[in-house]
């Protein structure tokens, strides 16, 4: 069962990790490249910002992004401001963000993100956290997917292994960590694929941060994902 309030918190509790380690950097360093390709450190910062505001929208009924072109000129537009301006935006929206999940609401109710996704109201917090945890990791300032909360990294394997669930171009599939196992990709009879490693290296694998070389595969070679 999903616990939208518990899933509040964390969040606020990810979202203090980013602004402390990103106010440790200076504006130069804010335009250095990230991780992401294309992407500098002041475009992750920026996307993080309007992620907040745009989930706002999904919460309050309206379209996540006014036009499908929005997202993106909106965060290059604020990609190159300042540090300090990245993080009074960030901490800003990320207020809004809490506000909308405290106000009393029917957390069961359908909501449509964008491309048509629909989930459930409970779940955007969790979306939310995915957000900000791995555009930390993206920033290269020292968090790691190793550093990434147990429970984090447990429910976004899981979430991930749910996304791929009976996609054409992902061979069916078991995953397992030794102590959790999941299945994912094409239905099919059995398997065609066993893929095993540690908790932090399956998810560096489903989420595009880890190329799968500390992953272990019996039946095939490592399938490539579809961009999430």
């Amino acid at each position: 069962m999903i616990d939208h309030a518990h899933d509040l918190a964390s969040v606020r509790d990810a979202t203090e990790r980013v602004l402390t380690a990103a106010a440790g950097l200076d504006n130069a360093s804010v335009a250095e490249p990230s991780r992401l390709p294309g992407w500098s450190r002041g475009h992750v910062l920026a996307h993080l910002a309007r992620n907040a505001d745009a989930l706002v929208n999904v919460l309050e009924g309206r379209p996540m992004y006014a036009t499908a072109g929005v997202r993106d000129a909106d965060i290059e537009r604020d990609a190159p401001r300042p540090l300090d301006v990245q993080l009074a935006d960030l901490r800003e929206s990320a207020a809004g963000f809490q506000a909308v999940g405290a106000a009393p609401a029917d957390w069961s109710r359908p909501v449509e993100l964008r491309n048509g996704v629909v989930d459930s109201a409970s779940r955007i917090p969790f979306r939310r956290w995915v957000e900000v945890e791995l555009h930390h990791v993206d920033l290269g300032v020292g968090y790691e997917l190793d550093d990434l909360p147990e429970e984090f990294v447990r429910r976004e394997t899981e979430f991930l292994v749910e996304r791929f669930d009976g996609h054409p171009d992902v061979p069916s599939t078991h995953i397992t960590d030794g102590t959790h196992a999941w299945s994912t990709g094409r239905a099919a009879d059995k398997p065609e694929l066993t893929v095993t490693g540690s908790p932090v290296e399956l998810l560096g694998w489903l989420c595009g941060r880890r190329d799968g070389s500390g992953l272990t595969v019996d039946g095939g070679s490592l399938p490539t994902l579809p961009p999430l």
